[in-house]
């Protein structure tokens, strides 16, 4: 009966150390580093530390075109400023028409500093640090302020504008609203193991890396400024119906929110739907920030 117990014991041990191990990879995603730069896209740049409010360091860039208005794109969970999927297009979108850019990787990516991810917890700071760079050190050319974020970084453009008042805008692709429900299916859709998996892993998270939990509805309730959200029908991590609920119930309070809802799949819509995309979120921001 002892070996019984003792095998029965070891897989659990096993079992819970694949669940930490899983844990670890996901409060540490690998690093996207290098590829382009403004440089290549024409415009002049310059690389920039900011300094959050809890003390680490974050890369970025700088690109100044000539305007007082800026906006802030904020890239997705594992992903950096140098991702191709969107970040480029987007930043050269922006400059082309005519905007200041400031884009810089949140901490535990890219470049920045930081050991773990807290996936829209901790990297508010990261958020209102960039706010604070850009009013310290480029106050005439940051009289107006949008946010375009895409997953994680939907998250915090969500956020950004319930919680600081120098943000007068934003567009939100692809938003996670269930952080569990999102995880689970990224487990199963980026490593094919089973999304019960998750819930055995989230303790771990939450113990490498100090993260609370996020509710993202809560905020729709305190959102009252121009929002655009972007969901994609073949998205295997965010469902239309999710980001539909956000949206159900923050046009109760905001008037100014509107909803996209595409065939495309997570953070996509860019890629399947240029010209579209593009259209919307120039009438958007040309509309909200005049």
């Amino acid at each position: 009966m002892l070996w019984v117990l003792f095998f029965f014991i070891l897989i659990i041990v096993l079992f819970l150390g694949f669940a930490a191990l899983i844990a670890y990879k996901m409060v540490k995603p690998p690093r996207v580093l290098g590829g382009w730069t403004p440089k290549d896209l024409g415009y002049d740049y310059e690389d920039v530390a900011i300094e959050t409010r809890d003390g680490l360091k974050l890369s970025g860039w700088w690109i100044p075109n000539g305007s007082d208005k800026t906006v802030i794109p904020l890239h997705g969970y594992t992903r950096s400023r140098w991702d191709d999927v969107y970040m480029k297009e987007t930043t050269e979108f922006l400059l082309k028409e005519g905007y200041n850019v400031l884009t810089f990787d949140f901490r535990a990516h890219g470049e920045s500093e930081g050991k773990y991810t807290t996936v829209g917890i901790d990297e508010i700071l990261d958020v209102l640090s960039a706010l604070d760079w850009l009013k310290a050190h480029q106050p005439e050319h940051s009289r107006q302020i949008a946010l375009i974020g895409f997953s994680m970084g939907a998250m915090l453009t969500i956020r950004a504008l319930a919680e600081d008042n120098r943000v007068c805008c934003g567009v939100a692709d692809s938003p996670p609203m269930y952080l569990d429900r999102t995880g689970a299916r990224g487990l199963k859709y980026f490593a094919n193991l089973p999304e019960w998996l998750y819930h055995f892993a989230k303790p771990f998270m939450k113990l490498f890396s100090g993260a609370r939990e996020l509710n993202m509805l809560e905020y729709a309730g305190r959102v009252k400024k121009p929002l655009l959200l972007v969901a994609g029908g073949k998205d295997p991590l965010v469902e239309v119906g999710e980001v539909r609920e956000f949206y159900e119930q923050n046009r109760a309070i905001n008037p100014s929110v509107e909803l996209w809802a595409t065939d495309a799949p997570h953070v996509r819509t860019l890629k399947f739907h240029p010209d579209e995309w593009k259209s919307r979120v120039r009438a958007f921001l040309e509309r909200w920030m005049p």
